[in-house]
């Protein structure tokens, strides 16, 4: 195996996604990504049932997609990397079944590799294709938001050892922006229907709810709260709906546009304050910024802003490697390989509430 500039095939398969990516070391050959988006809308949601489905109809023709793009054999990989967790359960189950698949065909070895971590291994790829030597800045923390996670995350080791300092604890932001979507009539996704109205909106014709901010909660550098870097997005939620129900009580319309823009004001709000404040109280000098709700943005606008603000440098993977991709789990897996990592196998089950201190799972 070339262990230097390892040629790594990786799987995708953690929701909706059906992704496969090929990385050269630290050169993106290809992103290969087939979405089931379209079968959810009608639920207002992503079922698992059909993910599943989905993916098993998706992954051959994917894979076949991504070689024949990358210029690539399977012969010729190094090595196979696959998202073992977290994620839905039967999804999960498809594409570690393939990749397990692969592995004993070929005789490749197999990383199984935590998907959120993936996201910050993103941050190493050169997509240009200019051979540069990617690295990652030290003191790097990441800001992980999506429709099922929101962390705040200190990377002091991207093969062995990250530390989790913050995350939701209940409704992660992107679940809040599609129930709140549902709510305002919106549709599916409602991350991006959301962001879209909100343009038109006050964002400050209605104060919602910023949750765990209260001095309780907070605490102070010296003597941390309980929740001083998590974030609640739970009473946000009821907060939009209580507030469209006294509009209908009242006989009135529904500033839509309005109250879209107020909750999306909240949201990135709390997000981005408490995000630079843990990198500030950790030395933290550069965070990486992805997960599926990074396209929204307002998000990247007030991050920016205060990140710039505290003299932290903000950094923003291209949109298509923001959301779920077998590019982020190809990359990491090949920092596991120049790292000495040993392979996990082909003995491991897929873990839905794999747990973002696992990078990867051991043979």
């Amino acid at each position: 195996m070339n262990r230097s500039q390892p040629l790594v095939l990786g799987i995708e398969s953690s929701c909706d996604e059906t992704g496969v990516g090929i990385v050269h070391g630290t050169t993106l050959l290809t992103n290969t990504v087939s979405s089931s988006m379209d079968e959810h809308v009608r639920f207002g949601g992503v079922i698992p049932e059909i993910a599943s489905r989905a993916h098993l109809d998706a992954f051959v023709p994917t894979l076949e997609q991504a070689l024949a793009d990358a210029g690539v054999s399977l012969d010729e990989v190094d090595a196979i990397a696959v998202t073992s967790g977290p994620g839905l359960a039967g999804a999960l189950m498809v594409g570690v079944c393939a990749a397990k698949a692969l592995a004993v065909a070929t005789g490749k070895p197999l990383y199984a590799i935590n998907h959120l971590v993936a996201h910050v291994g993103v941050g190493l790829l050169d997509d240009r294709g200019n051979g540069r030597k990617q690295e990652l800045p030290e003191n790097l923390g990441a800001l992980l938001v999506s429709g099922g996670h929101t962390e705040i995350l200190r990377i002091n080791s991207i093969t062995s050892e990250v530390e989790l300092l913050g995350s939701t604890i209940d409704d992660a932001a992107g679940e809040a922006y599609d129930k709140v979507a549902r709510i305002l009539g919106l549709g599916y996704p409602g991350g991006p229907a959301i962001d879209k109205v909100a343009r038109g909106g006050n964002p400050k014709a209605i104060r919602f709810p910023r949750g765990l901010t209260q001095p309780k909660y907070m605490g102070t550098a010296e003597e941390p709260g309980p929740h001083r870097y998590d974030w609640s997005f739970s009473g946000l939620k009821t907060a939009v709906a209580r507030c469209v129900e006294q509009f209908e009580a009242r006989g009135e319309e529904i500033p839509v546009a309005d109250i879209a823009a107020a909750f999306q004001e909240a949201v990135v709000d709390v997000i981005s304050s408490k995000a630079v404040l843990a990198c500030r109280e950790h030395g933290i000098r550069d965070v990486l910024l992805g997960g599926g709700v990074a396209a929204n943005s307002r998000l990247r606008e007030l991050t920016g802003q205060r990140c710039a603000s505290a003299g932290i440098r903000l950094h923003v993977p291209p949109l298509d490697l923001c959301t779920d991709n077998g590019a982020m789990v190809a990359a990491l897996g090949a920092q596991l390989v120049m790292a000495g990592v040993e392979p996990s196998g082909i003995g491991f089950a897929p873990d839905s509430s794999m747990p973002v201190t696992s990078v990867s799972l051991p043979a």
